[in-house]
């Protein structure tokens, strides 16, 4: 039965005000697939104010100190923390996600605030030696009005890693959540005002890619955009982003391997594989979506992964089972036709999982499963899926196995299984992604680790000092004293 916490506003926050769009968009629960809300609909009319307002309100912002900004982010995690149990209600609901993963992400967005509350006043320029009779130091300036475009897989998470990050660098912030998700946002957004934040530093524009997106990336009035996404979208927005050169970061997708090795740890790594895959239902960047095995331990190791899939379970957020469903229809036809592809080219499927008895039938779920004999070259080797399908290819030797992890174009993040020390580190120089995960997978979540991609997984970096560092442009002072 679904159960609902109040909704947040159906309203755009716009310089420290609710406003009405013109319209609204309706909100589904993905575990049900059916309505649960409205949302606005933000067009240009609506960006163009909320750009506005964020110049406004920079000006202002900037005459609080790094310590201030720091007490208030402070303020505002210790405020998340007091209504995790609402904020996670939402963000199950309106994500399909496992209740347990719900909170976690909540509680990832409180660090996130508190993070970078102790970061805000750690941004340090550098003096650097020059000729006789000059002293030159770099200074590191917010770059102003900061656009954020976040998607509907993560939403608190990555509206913390975003908005905590440019707040604490001295910007003010316009966020487009995605209209598949994004009651959380709005939520969080109302919390923020409630917390004292000045009208305007934080604005938000729930809204259609194609419309609020699209305007907001092409803005002439922001000065950094930040976009986490699909490739395909991305590039429409650094297009975008183009008309006016304006920096953008981008977080896009990834088909990231797990490698184990022989000697690898037997009872870690299934459990990592299979949680690399199944967390959020598949519908993760850096999911773990690609298993390399060493082909002398494949068929053992396979037999007590099929083992662990064959158990997986898949039920509404608030089951709390292994498994929610897809975003929406829309994802889930596109999975099942690509799957259906897959099997009449003679993929296999060694193991899937099932449902619950209790999931409900108007959900869109894709049972967690494992394919095998993928022909060499086949698109599931290179292309993101984007649900809990795990594909797996054997290799005879480390070259073998590192080739096959490199034949992609995305390069996001990569697991190594092995006790080897020296193959470690080879591994880790020459896998090209931007994280690589020893004898682990993800870190949990680590948001002091920088991350981000290479190829069409992105670039920039998110996270950690290097996030906080990406919202500011570096200045050089050069002063004759001489």
């Amino acid at each position: 039965m679904l159960s609902l916490p109040d909704m947040p506003t159906e309203k755009a926050l716009i310089g420290g005000e609710w406003v009405a769009a013109r319209s609204t968009l309706t909100v589904e629960a993905p575990s049900y697939g059916v309505s649960i809300g409205q949302i606005a609909r933000c067009g240009a009319g609506e960006v163009d104010a909320a750009v506005a307002a964020a110049s406004g309100a920079l000006p202002g912002w900037l005459t609080w100190t790094a310590r201030a900004r720091g007490q208030w982010l402070l303020d505002f995690a210790q405020e998340i923390e007091r209504n995790e149990e609402q904020l996670s209600a939402l963000e199950c609901a309106d994500t399909g996600k496992p209740m347990s993963q719900a909170r976690g992400d909540i509680k990832a967005c409180a660090r996130y605030f508190r993070f970078y509350a102790g970061a805000a006043d750690k941004l340090h320029g550098e003096t650097i030696p020059f000729e006789s009779g000059f002293s030159v130091v770099t200074l590191r300036e917010p770059f102003g009005v900061c656009a954020q475009i976040i998607p509907w897989n993560y939403p608190a998470q990555i509206f913390g890693r975003c908005v905590a990050a440019s707040l604490a660098a001295g910007n003010t912030v316009v966020v487009k959540p995605a209209e598949d998700a994004c009651l959380s946002v709005l939520r969080l957004a109302e919390l923020a005002m409630d917390c004292g934040l000045p009208a305007g530093v934080l604005n938000v524009i729930p809204g259609l890619g194609r419309e609020a997106g699209a305007a907001l990336a092409s803005h002439p009035r922001i000065d950094h955009l930040s976009f986490t996404g699909s490739p395909e979208t991305g590039t429409l927005v650094t297009q975008g982003a183009a008309r006016h050169h304006v920096p953008v970061t981008l977080e896009l997708g990834g088909k990231s391997p797990q490698i184990v090795f022989a000697d690898a740890d037997g009872d870690a790594a299934p459990e990592a594989v299979v949680r690399g895959i199944v967390q959020n239902a598949g519908q993760t960047c850096s999911a773990g979506s690609r298993l390399l095995i060493d082909d002398t331990v494949a068929d053992q190791f396979l037999e007590r992964l099929s083992k662990r899939f064959l158990a997986l379970r898949c039920d509404a957020g608030e089951a709390n089972a292994d498994c929610g469903p897809l975003i929406n229809a829309r994802q889930k036809s596109v999975l099942e036709s690509r799957l259906r592809a897959a099997l009449s080219s003679g993929v296999k499927v060694l193991a899937k999982g099932s449902l619950a008895d209790t999931a409900p039938a108007g959900g869109h779920f894709v049972e967690p499963q494992v394919l095998v004999d993928i022909p060499e070259g086949h698109e599931l080797l290179r292309e993101e899926l984007f649900g809990p399908v795990l594909v797996v290819q054997r290799f005879r030797s480390e070259d073998e196995a590192l080739a096959l992890a490199n034949e992609t174009d995305f390069g996001l993040c990569a697991g190594v299984w092995t006790t080897d020390g020296g193959r470690q580190w080879r591994l880790a120089r020459q896998l090209q992604c931007g994280q690589v995960f020893i004898n682990n997978y993800g870190a949990g979540g680590g948001i002091e680790l920088p991350f981000g991609g290479v190829g069409r997984s992105g670039h920039g970096r998110e996270k950690g000092f290097e996030g906080l560092r990406s919202f500011t442009r570096i200045k050089t002072v050069a002063v004759r004293h001489g």
